[in-house]
């Protein structure tokens, strides 16, 4: 008996390695001998440094950088196993997690700390990056990754515009000259599984900044700073970014990536399937078991699940997934090539309580789940 394992992280609860070890050892309670393979998973968000790091026995840099409020954190890259390559996770410095619910604005957050990130790898002599966007508590276009690359943003007046999404609304000069020269000796691959564009109602601030803190005058405000700033960017780079797929990624973070740093935008999941392998390491499964924290609407977009799904589906292995919450009908569960789908709640419960229960109350319920497949011979 062959299962794989290859979830995405239950955010805020559950790394991706933290669910395929509850997985494993549900498996492992009922079958013992079974061999069960994990493959933690990322698609751009919050783990993509780690999947790609043990995928290929890279190693991890550690830093110090500004949080989305300016406060220092410790912060990691990792460098895969070809020993050039950076891989910027930018969830490690302006990431959700790294504020208190009651902490988070997204008028005021930045990516500087990602900009921070950049900028220490450049300092190691790094010139190949893959810049993972996902999990961002930021709405400011990437504006402060490039403030901390060196680029000057001014309003009317000529003064440096503080860092955060609101102030783009008095942007109207983009000065890109005193960016670190060691940008253009480099190359910028996207990580992102968002196809948003930057503005309108299904741009970064409607459709993210509600997870990020935003009030609907938030959003208003957000979005007319990024057209604001998307006019400036086409005056000075001659790129209309405004309606770019992946420009609204990360709170806007792809829009400057895609102008200023020449990045080359690619399929997150696609990505790390490819480095881990994942096409010969399914093969001769019996079962693969995801999951993530929600199953929703965004699940059929191309998030993790939807790309691991698809691979499975193409070497005829069925797929379970597990999450928190499920959103999805069984007619969209067979659209993505899913089996069935099971929350791991066996009661009623506060967020936080599911939260704190993840790792046990995972393991129950695979438990149940490879009890019922043996019995019915799915599994011998």
């Amino acid at each position: 008996m062959k299962i794989i394992i290859a979830p995405d992280s239950f955010k805020g609860s559950l790394s991706a390695r933290q669910l395929c070890e509850a997985i494993e050892i549900g498996i492992h309670n009922v079958e013992p001998d079974a061999e069960v393979i994990s493959i933690p998973l990322a698609d751009g968000g919050e783990g993509t440094v780690e999947s790609l790091v043990m995928a290929t026995g890279g190693q991890l840099h550690q830093t110090v950088v500004q949080n989305p409020l300016g406060n220092l954190v410790q912060a990691h890259f990792g460098v895969l196993d070809d020993g050039v390559t950076a891989v910027i996770e930018m969830a490690q410095a302006s990431g959700l997690p790294l504020i208190s619910a009651q902490d988070r604005n997204p008028l005021i957050t930045t990516t500087y700390g990602t900009g921070q990130l950049i900028r220490h790898a450049l300092d190691l002599g790094f010139r190949r990056f893959i810049v993972g966007i996902g999990g961002s508590a930021t709405n400011d276009g990437g504006a402060g990754m490039l403030q901390a690359l060196g680029v000057r943003l001014a309003d009317s007046s000529g003064n440096e515009l503080p860092r955060g999404g609101q102030a783009l609304n008095r942007l109207a000069r983009i000065d890109s000259s005193g960016m670190d020269p060691r940008v253009h000796e480099s190359t910028f691959v996207i990580a992102s599984d968002v196809t948003n564009p930057l503005c309108g109602p299904n741009g970064a601030s409607a459709v993210f900044g509600p997870q990020k803190g935003a009030t609907p005058f938030m959003v208003s405000v957000l979005d007319k700073a990024l057209s604001r700033y998307a006019d400036v960017i086409a005056q000075t780079t001659g790129t209309n970014i405004i309606d770019v797929p992946g420009a609204g990624a990360a709170g806007g973070m792809g829009a400057a990536l895609l102008a200023f740093l020449g990045a080359q935008m690619c399929s997150g999941i696609q990505l790390v399937l490819e480095a881990v392998r994942f096409s010969e390491k399914i093969q001769g499964a019996d079962l693969l078991i995801t999951g993530e924290g929600k199953l929703d609407a965004q699940t059929l977009s191309g998030k993790t699940i939807a790309g691991v799904a698809s691979l499975a589906k193409e070497h005829g292995v069925p797929v379970v997934a597990l999450c928190g919450a499920l959103e999805l009908h069984p007619a969209e569960l067979d659209q993505l090539g899913i089996t069935a789908a099971f929350s791991i709640l066996n009661r009623p419960a506060t967020l936080l309580e599911a939260m704190r229960h993840a790792g046990t109350w995972t393991t129950q319920q695979t438990e149940q789940m490879i009890r019922l497949y043996r019995q019915i011979g799915v599994i011998r």
